[in-house]
């Protein structure tokens, strides 16, 4: 059961990042490129029309790993406290900054709020880069200070940086060196991500520009990937391990490849669709590589005292997740039916809808 509710709550956190990560990639996209009123207002109805159902899927991911791994949720919530609640309210300022802007027809107005929007979307790409870049790190547990835990082996608490800025530290900090270059990387995915979704949502006029800046964009995202994974090994030396031991798991990273070469091509392709088909695959590919090379640990232990957080030392009951097993089939269904209907009324280019009017 463990195994099942982690797979659940591995494709509900895949699906947010796909769903809710072009709309990170359409704000970064809006704060840079879109100059004129009438692209941004367009673009702007790209990530409005969707992004309250999009975050759904964060919601039941929360909900999931209470229900499903209560320690790990303690464990997480309490030690990235402080990331956490700049997350939330960038999240605030995203939604707002979407819903205001039209509420009033004056510049400054509008401005304010534009900013609010590709600030807020450019952050979260990055913060929710470097919350992965912790995961695969992994974190002091028990908060172990020469060889003595301060508190229980499953807690811990991140400062926002260490002093030595360093992945290899005693007690790292959310942000170093190595969950920046992850940062860096999810805000280069998203944004890759985004312009593929515009182009596929809407007539902007800056359309055609947006395929080079993916072509550029995607350069770098190689030269990042490298050097993501040399640094990856020398912080971790076992970091492949899992793809070795298990050959099957070599499929999320190959599609990750896949994602990446595909995008070379996006000014051939004849249809929209296959480019945010290759970005999906990008966002897919890099979650699920993630969450593969580190299973069936869910949180690593940087210290050698307190064991690592797997989906069996937090895992619930059997007889609670068999409990959860017919509410969450009649909630998935739910979930579904809201994501086809909502997915199919909005169906085609956007640029004629209504939004914020």
């Amino acid at each position: 059961m463990e195994l099942f509710w982690f797979i659940i709550v591995a494709i509900v956190l895949t699906v947010f990042f796909i769903l809710d990560g072009y709309d990170f990639g359409v704000g970064i996209i809006h704060l840079f490129m879109a100059k004129e009123e009438k692209d941004k207002e367009v673009i702007t109805k790209s990530a409005g029309l969707f992004w309250d159902s999009n975050e759904v899927w964060l919601v039941v991911a929360g909900g999931l790993l209470f229900m499903a791994f209560p320690v790990y949720y303690a464990s997480v919530f309490s030690g990235f406290y402080l990331p956490l609640m700049m997350v939330l309210w960038l999240i605030i300022f995203r939604a707002i900054g979407l819903e205001f802007r039209s509420q009033f027809s004056h510049q400054m107005w509008r401005d304010i709020w534009d900013k609010s929007f590709g600030v807020s979307s450019l952050l979260l790409a990055l913060f929710f880069g470097m919350a992965l870049g912790n995961i695969i790190r992994g974190v002091n547990l028990g908060g172990v200070e020469n060889g003595i835990s301060k508190y229980e082996g499953h807690y811990f608490f991140l400062p926002l940086w260490d002093a030595s800025f360093s992945p290899l530290a005693e007690s790292p900090g959310v942000i170093d060196w190595f969950t920046i270059i992850i940062g860096f990387i999810s805000v280069v995915v998203l944004a890759i991500h985004g312009a593929n979704w515009i182009i596929l949502k809407t007539n902007a006029s800056i359309n055609p520009k947006l395929k080079t800046t993916i072509l550029k964009l995607n350069s770098v995202l190689v030269a990042l990937t490298l050097i993501s994974l040399v640094v990856w090994q020398w912080i971790n030396p076992n970091c492949f391990d899992n793809f070795m031991d298990k050959p099957y798991l070599l499929i999320f990273p190959l599609i990750y490849i896949l994602g990446i070469v595909g995008l070379f091509f996006v000014r051939k392709f004849d249809k929209d669709i296959y480019g945010f088909i290759c970005s999906t695959a990008l966002v897919f590919g890099g979650v699920t590589s993630s969450l593969a090379s580190i299973f069936p640990v869910i949180l690593p232990s940087t210290n050698t005292v307190n064991d690592s957080l797997t989906i069996y030392n937090t895992a619930t009951t059997e007889y609670g997740m068999s409990v959860a097993m017919g509410w969450g089939i009649i909630g998935f269904i739910l979930l579904f039916v809201y994501l086809v209907v909502q997915k199919r009324l909005m169906g085609g280019k956007v640029d004629k809808m209504d939004y914020g009017h």
